[in-house]
């Protein structure tokens, strides 16, 4: 059973994880992006799409991805050049790519495709115990582990780590230096929203190989607050993630074992541990929240 609920954690919380990381990295530039659940949607729908109209779920990594940005880009337009309240523009973004996905998606729910499947790694697949765990999975959640420690090298170990940081804490320090931080921030929530697509690929394409409306579920609400349980780090997020993808697969685990517990508190368990991990947090832990991110709240404008 605990084999089941860890393999389990980390294949429902991929889709989470790598949205929460794209978030990362618009909220570390000073941009809340709550539309992310539509960006996942829009992600989740196009790359299903594109698997089914090719055959080739990376070609519908690729277009989910661009999906995923496409939303985004609506956000940062809206935000950045139009200076809408943040919290509004992605509140109206994510029920819009509601609407949109299910109105496209209806064609696709019976449709069926051969998405990506687990790929035992040789050799390290036949570990006991921990094989099963890490080394059995699709081949978007073995990027997934590369890209956490790629992002954490490039936010805290480089030039462009150092530049998106400054532009969510202090932005005139990017003027003195010839840097426009608007331009900065329309990159962010863009690589944001193609990572939140990739994460909704991961869902449909990968996880589930299906179509269903609303799918995403409240996995993209969930994403944009674990970056809050992460303090901005991504190592964090990985493990928040995670920890929201076990809440699941515990869910299911119940359900299968029959015990006389109502489903809908099962449903409930994942978004309560959430809560639950965001309440410690908070509690025990000062907040390292970027400085531009006060400004939404303050009713101030940015960029």
């Amino acid at each position: 059973m605990i084999t089941d609920i860890l393999t389990g954690a980390i294949r429902s919380g991929t889709s989470v994880m790598l949205a929460s990381q794209g978030e990362l990295i618009s909220e570390r530039a000073g941009v809340i992006n709550l539309g992310t659940e539509g960006s996942m949607l829009g992600g989740a729908l196009g790359g299903f799409a594109v698997t089914v109209w090719t055959g080739n779920p990376w070609l519908g990594t690729l277009a989910g991805g661009l999906c995923g940005l496409l939303i985004s880009a609506i956000h940062a337009f809206l935000v950045l050049t139009c200076h809408a309240n943040q919290l509004a523009t992605g509140l109206t973004i994510m029920f819009f790519a509601m609407g949109v996905t299910s109105f496209f998606g209806r064609g696709f729910v019976s449709e069926q495709i051969v998405g990506f499947n687990p790929v035992a790694i040789p050799y390290l697949s036949e570990i006991p115990f921990v094989g099963q765990v890490l080394f059995n999975h699709d081949p978007l959640t073995y990027l997934s582990f590369l890209l956490v420690p790629l992002l954490w090298f490039v936010l805290f170990r480089s030039r462009i780590g150092v530049i998106l940081r400054a532009t969510g804490e202090r932005e005139e320090v990017l003027f003195a230096n010839g840097i426009n931080p608007k331009l900065v921030r329309y990159a962010a929530v863009l690589a944001g929203g193609f990572l939140a697509g990739v994460g909704g690929v991961q869902l449909s394409v990968a996880f589930t190989h299906s179509w269903v409306e609303n799918m995403v579920q409240g996995r993209g609400v969930v994403a944009v607050a674990l970056v809050i349980f992460a303090s901005w780090k991504p190592i964090r997020a990985m493990i928040g993630a995670y920890l929201f993808g076990a809440a699941q697969a515990l869910q299911l685990t119940v359900q299968q074992a029959g015990l006389p517990i109502s489903p809908f508190f099962l449903f409930m368990v994942p978004y309560l541990l959430t809560l639950a991990a965001l309440y410690i947090v908070e509690r025990r832990q000062r907040s390292q929240t970027p400085e531009a991110l006060s400004r939404v709240f303050t009713g101030t404008s940015s960029g």
